[in-house]
């Protein structure tokens, strides 16, 4: 029995996929393969499959291994970026011509791929809220060749009922690709509710400790597996085994680490629906947020993700920014500590004029694992 299939709970298999013991020494934790290249036993002889570091190295493939099996997936791959995972995943799926319906609610970085890389590439795309299937199911085309969702999404922490949308994507032939940042697979499983391919950050949660940047695919076919890992090998946009390494100590505790996020975002949100000079509260565990029934249905928890309007406009969504002292102001998310930032002006800019723009006047947190009452207090003494 693989080390992968040890247990069927998150938290085992989080702690022991891919982590076998060092055969030469019993190290508990995979060594970090710092290494290029590999002697061969004569001519293509290799040494358990290692040729070169590009190909395949045994941290990475630990790492790989540990996201296939948190996903209950087949295949894991794991890239220098979240962006580089995604456009390998593009220019795996599509030729020149195809179609893409993506998400009027998503990070700003995969808007601008589709947008400003892959348009002069020749591939098309169209926006849909993917929060209602029937919107989807217009946005598609004869060309369409996925559906690209986030779910919660990126600032606006929209839901999309994922089973819906991958019937909506498999009848027109498409494949169904899930962006499972925000949520992680400890509290969503897009593969088991039809998705077909899963992107990850891994910078976020994964990692969870803000000293790291890697990005992830994750599928369940074996087949559309080898054509990714194809495209990676060709395209190069690998993790380093240092980085590989980190991602592989984070996600050991992935599943402590958001039970606390998602208890203290659920305090914050529930504060900011009652203070006076907020105007509305995104956050997918609050009852009224239009997609908490789905949420509850398809989620464990709700993550640390909490995006909120203020009263006076950006001016003022920018002042609160700066006032704040345990929330850092800064881009990225997921990290133990807590985060705060204008998306309009930053991780959102490059949607600025399109469908995706984000409003003028919301903040984005990016709530830690700190004591929940400092962060409450923060957030209150910087409203002033």
């Amino acid at each position: 029995m693989s080390d992968r299939h040890i247990s069927e709970h998150f938290e085992t298999l989080a702690i022991h996929a891919g982590n076998t013991a060092d055969p030469l020494t019993g190290a508990v934790v995979p060594p970090i393969y710092q290494v290029s290249t590999y002697k061969q036993d004569g001519v293509g002889g290799l040494r358990g499959g290692y040729e070169y570091s590009r190909s395949a190295n045994p941290t990475r493939t630990a790492l790989e291994e540990n996201l296939a099996a948190l996903e209950g997936g087949r295949r894991g791959l794991a890239f220098a970026s979240g962006l580089a995972a995604e456009d390998t995943l593009l220019r795996t799926l599509l030729t020149p011509g195809d179609h893409v319906v993506i998400p009027n609610d998503a990070y700003g970085g995969t808007f601008r791929l589709f947008a400003k890389v892959a348009t002069r590439w020749g591939v098309e795309w169209s926006v849909a809220d993917t929060s209602d299937p029937a919107s989807v199911r217009a946005a598609i085309t004869p060309k369409t060749k996925a559906v690209w969702v986030e779910t919660p999404s990126n600032p606006l922490l929209g839901i999309t009922d994922i089973a819906a949308v991958a019937q909506v994507a498999h009848d027109a032939g498409a494949k169904l690709v899930v962006d499972n940042t925000f949520a992680t697979p400890y509290l969503q499983q897009p593969l088991s509710l039809g998705a077909d391919i899963v992107v990850h950050s891994l910078t976020k949660y994964m990692g969870g400790h803000s000293d790291v940047v890697g990005g992830a695919l994750i599928v369940s076919d074996q087949g559309l597996g080898e054509e990714l890992a194809y495209h990676q090998n060709a395209m190069g946009a690998v993790a380093g085994p240092f980085d590989s390494w980190l991602v592989l100590r984070g996600t050991k505790t992935l599943a402590v680490r958001m039970d606390r996020h998602s208890e203290n975002a659920t305090k914050i949100a529930d504060m900011l629906t009652r203070h006076p000079r907020v105007t509305g509260v995104c956050y997918p565990g609050l009852p009224d947020h239009p997609g908490h029934d789905i949420a509850v249905k398809q989620m464990k928890a709700f993550g640390g993700m909490v995006s909120f309007r203020v009263q006076g406009g950006e001016e003022a969504a920018v002042e609160l920014c700066s006032r704040t002292k345990v929330f850092t102001l800064g881009e990225s998310l997921g990290g133990v500590e807590s985060l705060i930032e204008h998306p309009g002006r930053m991780t959102h800019a490059s949607v600025a004029g399109s469908p995706l723009e984000v409003p003028a006047d919301l903040v984005r947190l990016s709530v830690g694992i700190e004591n929940v009452d400092d962060l409450v207090e923060d957030l209150k003494q910087a409203f002033g």
